[in-house]
């Protein structure tokens, strides 16, 4: 299975401005740019991109674990706080911190955070980054 998104950009590094479209059609030209990245100007950038592939990744595979245990989500909503720090070399992810709230009926405290450290740990996401990623869960 192969999926693809593309980026068009326009211009110079802070005066350019480009759009990211999925092959899906989900993102469709969305603008991101300099500001946006940097400056907290309206717009997208890749690490929330990948924030956001990053949460959705280890929902669904928590989702699947979930099932094989037995149990099922009433809500599963993660958030993923994606760090991008300057080093030696420029500019890298550095961490990834997973942020989990979810009602499941019968699940117990101990099987529920098991499970999401599983997740994290074999979402495919997950296993392409490099950075530190945690974990924190809690069951509402």
């Amino acid at each position: 299975m192969k999926s693809h998104g593309s980026a068009l950009w326009q211009g110079g590094l802070k005066d350019g401005r480009g759009e990211i479209s999925t092959g899906s059609g989900a993102l469709r030209a969305a603008p991101y740019g300099y500001a946006a990245r940097f400056e907290g100007q309206p717009g997208t950038n890749p690490e929330e991109l990948i924030g956001a592939a990053h949460a959705g990744c280890f929902t669904m595979a928590l989702s699947m674990m979930l099932g094989e245990a037995g149990l099922t989500a009433e809500r599963l909503e993660t958030r993923a706080e994606v760090t991008l720090a300057k080093g030696g070399e420029g500019f890298a992810i550095t961490a990834v911190h997973l942020v989990l709230r979810a009602r499941i009926p019968g699940a117990e405290e101990a099987a529920f955070q098991a499970l999401a450290a599983r997740a994290k740990a074999g979402c495919p996401v997950s296993r392409l980054l490099k950075a530190e990623i945690t974990l924190e869960a809690r069951l509402e």
